[in-house]
């Protein structure tokens, strides 16, 4: 009898009603002679049984499959009996559904037809309802697991037996790596792995978890900072820890962060003086335990503020970047080099006499030497550098420290870019840059500054064709001053531009004055500081100054370094450009000290070329600083630029230079620098002299 027939059909109840009365369900049986259904328990009573699959209510889609499924298991045991379990659901009546469970027991014929089937029908419809709930709430559960930012894990035994999405992105591992049998420990550092197992176990087996920091393991081997939480758990009937686990990182990175700006210098990285204090207290133990030597070395970069006066401290920052980064390079692993502020450097040097904290200052002197490309901008900054030793200077980093600072001060009065020891009689010499300090802006009120003129003159002639001003303070206290030993002050506590001012216009004040008088007609040069030259306003400075003198452009001659020309050349261009189109000379003075580019010194509209005394000093004896001088000579000459030497002392000097074919010359060996009427009166002895 075909399948759907034999469900239709209807028979009698037998036997097994009084067997099957306390079943508490619905109880069927169909009979395939007659292909009868009868209700044995449960459907009975009512005239209108609502379950089993006899029911006309069954939803067509259940009914098919449930059809489908006895037909399979009649076929797959002819001659047997078979068991199967169907679901399906029936309509209410009401608009809805319920759900049954029904268990089927057949005999199957030998053809593998359905011979005798008892249906055991269950309404589960409110199981079913609460297993949804509990479905929903569980993906609402799971919902929340997967979207946490924060690794959720379930450990038994110390392994893992469930993560969450958050987790294993955050280690790298697959979730079937987690779950075959990796334990928390084997994503630890070794370092951490006891105190892991430890408070594991502890919390597996029912105590309150604290959290604890441990350090983990990626799957890329890149180190994880990790927060743990650990809470008794049960897992399949036995004891259990579920944890959780934060990614402290940036917790981590923001202490990290802290400390730096408590121990490092934010702009070069460098230590600080904080943590070079802390280090040299354990330099100093070493030292005395092993009692060895100790160098300290305090550096300070010359003329470094006209560097953010001119071009913005956005450029001095990048220069002190790639000062700190040559330094660097000059140190040992065991040294330590410090950014004390501002410009300046500290290195301390542990197990350094005398003579190889010497050959450190020059290597550092060195590697300044050569131009900072800088935003476009070649600079050039020197370093002054004072050394100070232990246990002779000091015994401590204070003392030490200072005691350094006072050598830089001496390596600054020698003329900067060079390095000077500490000696006690170097306390006097501080002293009296104090006293120079608080001097300096009185006497610029007071009008002590007065200038002194040394005259120029022609070798081939002998003649004299013009004057340089010379200033000097004439300081109560101190006597007169050289500007050497005022000049830098002045530059640090940024007097110098009122200074160069007053030079500028007395200069021109008084050759104007001369001229008036009938002296013959000479020009005056005039040096103009690096900080000046960049000053903001300074071509209209130098045009008040001629305006308010009267003196005609052609007489005047600015004189700048070479170091000064050749840093930040284009501005430089532009301001020598308008000085020359206004009529002004202009000199570059110490020439072959600094660092030359040709190129630009051909583009620049300069008229002169004063060769450095340094060479001069030696010319008779030194075949070296013969060479060099005759070098510019030659150099000058292609350039169609008139050369003079300063510093001629000697008569043997002023004879090797002219038959060098040096054209102008200046120096002691025709007249220091003289107040106003001294030189008119030597001006007038001078060509008497030589009219004789």
């Amino acid at each position: 009898m075909p399948v759907g027939g034999f469900l239709e059909a209807n028979v009698k109840l037998s036997d097994y009603e009084t067997l099957l009365e306390g079943i508490g369900r619905v109880v069927y049986r169909l009979e395939p002679d007659s292909g009868r259904c009868e209700y044995v328990q449960g459907g009975a009573a009512s005239s209108d049984p609502v379950i089993g699959l006899p029911s006309d209510k069954v939803h067509p889609e259940d009914r098919e499959r449930a059809l489908a499924q006895i037909t399979a298991a009649a076929a797959e045991h002819p001659g047997q009996r078979a068991s199967l379990v169907v679901h399906y659901r029936l309509d209410d009546g009401l608009g809805g559904f319920r759900h049954c469970h029904d268990t089927l027991i057949l005999d199957a014929d030998a053809q593998g037809e359905p011979r005798e089937v008892y249906g055991v029908a269950l309404d589960v419809s409110e199981q079913v309802r609460a297993v949804a709930v509990l479905n929903e709430k569980e993906a609402h559960f799971q919902a929340a697991m997967n979207a946490a930012q924060v690794g959720i894990f379930l450990l038994q035994d110390g392994r893992f037996k469930y993560v969450n999405p958050y987790l294993i992105h955050l280690f790298g591992h697959s979730e079937a790596a987690f779950l075959n049998g990796m334990a928390l420990v084997d994503l630890v550092v070794a370092e951490h792995q006891e105190i892991t197992r430890e408070a594991s176990a502890m919390q597996q087996a029912g105590e309150p978890g604290r959290p604890y920091e441990i350090t983990m393991i990626r799957q890329d081997g890149t180190s994880l900072p990790a927060l743990i939480f650990g809470s008794p758990a049960t897992y399949e009937g036995r004891p259990a820890m579920i944890g959780t686990l934060l990614d402290i990182s940036r917790q981590k990175d923001a202490e990290r962060r802290a400390r730096e700006l408590a121990d490092f210098d934010p702009l070069t990285g460098l230590p600080n003086r904080r943590l070079l204090s802390d280090r040299f207290s354990l330099l100093l133990s070493v030292v005395e335990r092993d009692e060895s030597e100790l160098a300290l070395i305090f550096l300070d970069l010359d003329h470094f503020k006209r560097v953010n006066d001119s071009l913005g401290h956005s450029i001095g920052d990048e220069l002190l970047r790639a000062v700190a980064d040559r330094l660097n390079s000059v140190v040992r692993d065991v040294d330590t080099l410090a950014r004390l502020g501002g410009d300046e450097f500290i290195i301390a040097l542990p197990g350094i006499h005398a003579q190889a904290a010497a050959e450190v200052a020059r290597r550092l002197l060195e590697v300044c030497a050569s131009p900072f490309s800088v935003a476009g901008h070649d600079l050039i900054v020197t370093p002054s550098l004072g050394i100070s030793l232990y246990p002779d200077d000091g015994r401590d980093f204070e003392s030490l420290l200072r005691n350094a600072d006072a050598a830089m001060y001496k390596a600054k009065d020698a003329g900067r870019n060079t390095y000077r020891f500490y000696s006690r009689e170097m306390n006097v010499a501080t002293l009296k840059h104090l006293l120079m300090e608080s001097g300096l802006r009185r006497g610029l009120g007071a009008r002590e500054f007065v200038l002194h003129y040394q005259p120029l003159v022609h070798v081939e002639t002998g003649g004299i064709i013009g004057v340089e001003a010379l200033v000097r303070w004439q300081n109560p206290e101190l006597g007169l001053v050289s500007p050497d030993q005022f000049i830098h002050v002045a530059e640090d506590m940024g007097l110098i531009n009122p200074i160069g001012e007053w030079v500028l216009r007395e200069a021109c004040r008084q050759l104007r004055v001369w001229q008036d008088a009938g002296l013959p007609t000479l020009m005056v040069a005039v040096n103009v500081s690096p900080v000046q030259f960049r000053q903001p306003g300074f071509v209209e400075t130098v045009a008040d100054a001629l305006a308010a003198s009267g003196l005609n452009p052609h007489f005047l001659e600015l004189e700048l370094t070479e170091r000064t020309v050749m840093e930040d050349a284009e501005q430089t261009l532009k301001t020598l450009s308008a000085l020359n189109e206004m009529g002004v000379e202009l000199a570059v003075d110490d020439f072959g000290t600094g660092y030359s580019s040709l190129a630009y010194l051909k583009r620049f509209p300069v008229g002169k070329l004063k060769i450095d005394r340094s060479f001069i000093r030696n010319l008779e004896v030194d075949m070296d600083d013969r060479a060099i001088t005759s070098t510019i000579l030659s150099m000058g000459r292609g350039l169609r630029l008139e050369v003079l030497a300063e510093g001629v002392e000697t008569k043997a000097q002023y004879q090797i230079l002219r038959g060098m074919g040096c054209e102008l010359v200046q120096g002691y060996h025709f007249s220091q620098p003289l107040p106003p009427e001294q030189f008119v009166e030597f001006l007038e002895k001078y060509r008497t002299t030589l009219k004789d």
